[in-house]
């Protein structure tokens, strides 16, 4: 009697070297299937249901670091990504006792048996070149039928690195966020004992930065806004004058001249100033940026009715086709990664949170005005 191989998990059995070959022949000969490995750049393979590659397109050739591609045909995709795992039973991929927590492996075995798309996360450690690696993978397998013959499309996409970003930003913030609780509470007691112009501005220093350090967690996150804003009652006169500090000394402004023109409303707004501030910075730093050599930013505050204006400008004109896309995320015209994020935050602080309307005006004759308006 016939035993069966012993599997962990997906059944074992291989197909035929005769069977093998007459479905990578069903696939190599389909217009469709052909059509699709020659123009999806993502990464993409074909498996029969014995879950063994019969094509595989040259983005996934290229992750696998392999130049002829039939030594990847009739491989499972465990044994193509070299997976540290995939050879712990005599049957390969699929078959150990990892396996059944394996991202890949349970949405192909699923799609399979459900027949329909299933996509899971594979965490899966690789050997490289003797040396071992960490890889997240998105695995997404789609069943089709040809000729009478059931395969899957297997979509990978890398996201080692979206992975490793998430990881680090839910520890660095959980991390910064208790110190930061620590040091305030201390702040507070020092400001307690010692009631003096130096503890109240540690003191103040501190609830900035906890909350430049939330500003910063809700830049992380693309769909959702968590922030609350602290509200009190601060005068014009000072929110300029932190303004001004912040820029006495910054490099950027280093060879140009910026003006802040005094004749200001004295009064007060109500307001969160850590927001306002942030958003001002990024005005006045665009405009910075803007300026050339010996070149002028200038900062003055209007008042209109129950309405007052933070405005910055400087001599450059923003070209029309730019100016359409002044506040999209990820959009800038420096090439450096990462860009983009100024003029976004200012939308989303200056007016999703604190109310506000943030806006501006370009001509080559006016030179560029953005402002930021708050109710008094």
């Amino acid at each position: 009697m016939h035993k069966s191989p012993k599997t962990f998990y997906a059944p074992a059995e291989r197909a035929t070297e005769k069977k093998l070959a007459e479905e990578i022949g069903i696939v190599s000969e389909n217009p469709v299937l052909t059509g699709l490995l020659h123009s999806i750049s993502g990464l993409l393979a074909v498996l029969d249901e014995h879950r063994q590659i019969l094509a595989i397109n040259d983005s996934l050739l290229q992750m696998l670091g392999i130049d002829d591609p039939s030594k990847a045909l009739g491989l499972r995709p465990g044994e193509a990504l070299q997976c540290i795992r995939a050879h712990d039973e005599p049957s390969g991929c699929g078959t150990t006792k990892y396996c059944s927590t394996c991202g890949a492996a349970i949405a192909i075995v699923s799609s399979l048996g459900q027949n329909k798309p299933v996509e899971r996360i594979c965490a899966l450690s690789a050997n490289r070149n003797g040396e071992e690696i960490e890889i997240a993978l998105l695995v997404r397998s789609h069943p089709i039928t040809i000729e009478n013959n059931r395969f899957l499309l297997l979509f990978l996409q890398d996201i080692t690195r979206q992975q490793q970003r998430a990881a680090l930003e839910r520890t660095f913030f959980h991390d910064i966020n208790n110190m930061l609780h620590m040091l305030v509470g201390v702040s507070e007691m020092l400001l307690d004992e010692k009631n003096s112009a130096l503890a109240e501005n540690i003191h103040q220093v501190t609830l900035r930065l906890q909350k430049e350090i939330a500003i910063q967690q809700c830049l992380f996150k693309n769909d959702e806004l968590h922030i609350q804003p602290a509200r009190h009652e601060i005068r014009v006169g000072k929110i300029l004058e932190e303004l001004k500090t912040f820029f006495a000394n910054h490099p950027i402004a280093h060879g140009k001249k910026i003006e802040f023109h005094q004749d200001y409303p004295d009064i007060a707004v109500i307001t969160d100033s850590a927001l306002v501030s942030r958003v001002l910075c990024n005005m006045v730093l665009n405009a910075v940026e803007a300026t050339g050599e010996e070149g002028v930013v200038k900062i003055w505050v209007e008042q209109e009715g129950r309405s007052l204006s933070f405005c910055v400008w400087n001599a450059w004109e923003i070209p029309p086709e730019i100016a359409n896309r002044v506040f999209q995320r990820n959009f800038s015209t420096k090439e450096q990664a990462g860009r983009g994020i100024g003029t976004f935050s200012m939308k989303l602080f200056g007016e999703k949170v604190l109310g506000g309307k943030v806006a501006f005006t370009s001509s080559r004759e006016g030179g560029t005005v953005f402002r930021f308006s708050l109710p008094v």
